[in-house]
């Protein structure tokens, strides 16, 4: 579970998909999506000397549902480290912070940075784009595998305390 949780703090420094465009007359366009976006000034001399324009998020998609799904999902591993005493209740909270981390990458793939780069390129009119999936999705799906596997082996350690019990 502490990996998870590192795995969702990783979300927030890492960017979640970067792209790269070509604009019209061949000038490339490159961008990044992040979870707090970062400012990125757009300049005329880069346009006039042919380097890669990099244009901001800012306007263009609201990222508060991912951040806070993300932090939800954070604060959840990080609490259902120390339900250690309740297996039971540990397993539940284990589940619905796996159901948070889902649902955060439902979002991601579906909506968020397919919003983005169709919001991005449409406003330079880029064509041939091509989205890469960065540092911070394979993160969170690191962080959903993690309590997926955390949620078995917490199932399986309640099922063998149940079975040392019945011995006694």
């Amino acid at each position: 579970m502490l990996l998870a949780v590192c795995a969702l703090a990783m979300c927030f420094v890492f960017p979640v998909a970067k792209f790269e465009a070509e604009a019209p007359l061949g000038m490339p366009v490159t961008g990044q999506f992040r979870m707090i976006p970062k400012d990125v000034p757009e300049t005329m001399s880069q346009i006039l000397n042919g380097e890669p324009v990099e244009i901001g998020q800012r306007g263009y998609v609201k990222t508060w549902p991912l951040v806070a799904l993300t932090i939800a999902a954070g604060v959840i591993a990080l609490v259902s480290i120390f339900m250690y005493k309740n297996r039971i209740r540990q397993m539940r909270v284990v589940a619905v912070g796996f159901l948070l981390g889902v649902i955060d990458l439902f979002l991601i793939f579906i909506w968020a940075v397919d919003s983005f780069v169709e919001q991005a390129t449409r406003a330079m009119a880029c064509t041939n784009v091509e989205v890469t999936y960065g540092v911070a999705t394979w993160a969170i799906i690191a962080a959903v595998v993690l309590m997926f596997l955390a949620q078995r082996f917490i199932k399986k350690d309640e099922e063998k305390v149940r079975a040392a019990d019945r011995l006694r």
